[in-house]
């Protein structure tokens, strides 16, 4: 396999990761709009969900290019 097609899969999973970041940030905002404006507990725990799926994705996205730099260099 060449190196074009091993990079194109490594840029179809960033496309897929952050995908998945936009369709769980989206899916909380709607969410978000429904809870009681008062209701502090149920906010905390919908912020403590988009930042834990943010940072995965960032953590996600340096395994992507120790990747890239391995498929590169090696």
């Amino acid at each position: 396999m060449s190196l074009g097609w091993k990079l194109f899969f490594v840029f179809i999973g960033f496309c897929t990761l952050m995908g998945g970041v936009m369709y769980m940030a989206f899916r909380e905002r709607a969410r978000g709009k429904a809870l009681a404006p008062g209701d502090i507990a149920a906010g905390e725990a919908q912020d403590a969900r988009v930042l834990i799926v943010i940072f995965s994705a960032a953590i996600g996205g340096l395994l992507l290019t120790l990747l890239v730099a391995w498929l590169v260099f090696l």
